[in-house]
């Protein structure tokens, strides 16, 4: 399956990235799709910094293109992501190195949130601790059967105090208590239950499922989903009355968006919508 998806891979016709691609990281863009592949499996896709500042990049490059409708993040080898790496994490390398490594991971982390578009997580394998939380971090994870997810920093005398962040976001909080008390693993099904992914498929359908879900979004209209994304993860954060005065002016906004009002046409005409994705206003 590997050879395969490496195969479509570098089949893509064109690269959007507008800077030169790290090796730690591969990037590709077709059809609004935007494929970032963590490409270090020896040392099991670990979120170092060179790696982190390369998955930041790739995540920014040509963000506000209308062509760029959604992001997929996906790994090279067995490991999805280990998290950290630990030899950044020593002594030597001082209180300033490891406050840079915590600062990027969660400029990282909240910037995938923050993104005018969805980001797809596709983990076929295991996914720890700074790995965990970047799954959790993601609008829609796809994994494998053959997945687990842990945080289990608490092993080796480091708890996993910023993957929890998202990771208690996810899941009920009890649940995220024990993976980060014990450093226990769920599998792909205890994360399904849980709600850290939103989907659990076979490893030879993952790409396909992934795809279809990435496909899918890519006909909507981009402005309204970037407007309706945003509000989610704001009124998230919000108390029940405040979420609601948030939610209602987002309605009130999107209907005064052109493809607002062109859906709504659309499905008084009985006919499919022709999306501008443009964010004027119909006043405008």
């Amino acid at each position: 399956m590997a050879q395969v998806f490496l195969r479509r891979f570098f089949s893509f016709r064109r690269m959007f990235c507008t800077q030169r691609t790290s090796p730690l990281t591969m990037c590709e863009q077709e059809d609004g799709i935007r494929r970032i592949i963590l490409n270090n499996p020896r040392k099991r896709n670990a979120l170092s910094l060179a790696m982190l500042s390369s998955l930041q990049e790739n995540l920014l490059s040509g963000v506000d293109d209308s062509d760029l409708r959604v992001i997929i993040i996906s790994a090279q080898g067995p490991v999805f992501s280990s998290g950290h790496d630990l030899k950044e994490l020593t002594s030597a390398c001082g209180r300033d190195h490891h406050t840079t490594v915590f600062r990027v991971c969660s400029e990282v982390m909240t910037l995938i949130q923050d993104l005018p578009v969805p980001v797809i997580a596709m983990v076929n394998g295991v996914a720890t601790a700074a790995g965990c939380q970047l799954v959790a971090s993601c609008d829609i994870a796809v994994a494998t059967e053959r997945s687990s997810f842990a945080t289990p920093g608490v092993n080796v005398g480091l708890f996993c105090s910023t993957p929890a962040v998202a990771i208690g976001r996810s899941v009920p909080r009890k649940v995220a208590m024990e993976m980060l008390l014990t450093g226990r693993a769920l599998t792909a099904q205890e994360a399904l239950l849980h709600g850290l992914v939103s989907a659990v498929v076979r490893e030879e359908r993952l790409e396909e499922e992934t795809l279809a879900i990435a496909r899918r979004i890519c006909e909507s209209s981009r402005p309204v989903v970037a407007l309706g994304k945003a509000v989610f993860q704001r009124q998230m954060v919000q108390s029940r009355d405040a979420a609601y005065v948030t939610a209602t002016t987002a309605m009130v906004d999107n209907l005064e968006l052109r493809d607002g009002q062109e859906g709504i046409q659309a499905f008084l005409e009985k006919r499919r919508p022709l999306w501008s994705n443009s964010t004027e206003k119909v006043h405008d």
